[in-house]
């Protein structure tokens, strides 16, 4: 099997939108959010988890990030076709002006 690692992008960060979300509301994200895991239990290495604030290195510069991450997860499944389909009706993508990218680990040469 070969892993991979889920990025999930947002117009706003995740920090801001669990800040807005009514007890309702994020009751309601994390029961979809379960739903999907069960039904994805067997590819899930690792669920993940929202990101927030973020930094940027550059040579001898560092400044504050602004990227669209808000969370990842690692999945493992035979190919990159497979695991992609598992995020069909995700409900990440529920929202609007989100995305998710995924990537697959490669193994270190020589390791």
């Amino acid at each position: 099997m070969k892993k991979f690692l889920v990025l999930y992008h947002a117009p706003i960060s995740a920090k801001k939108q669990m800040a807005k979300a009514t007890p309702e509301q994020a009751k309601a994200g994390m029961d979809a959010w379960m739903k999907w895991a069960k039904k994805n239990a067997k590819k899930i290495v690792d669920l993940g988890l929202p990101l927030g604030d973020s930094g940027n290195v550059t040579g001898k510069k560092i400044t504050k990030g602004k990227g669209t991450l808000g969370g990842y997860s690692i999945l493992q499944s035979r190919d990159l076709a497979s695991v992609t389909k598992s995020f069909n009706g995700h409900p990440h993508l529920m929202m609007k002006g989100t995305w998710i990218q995924v990537h697959e680990f490669l193994p270190m040469p020589g390791m």
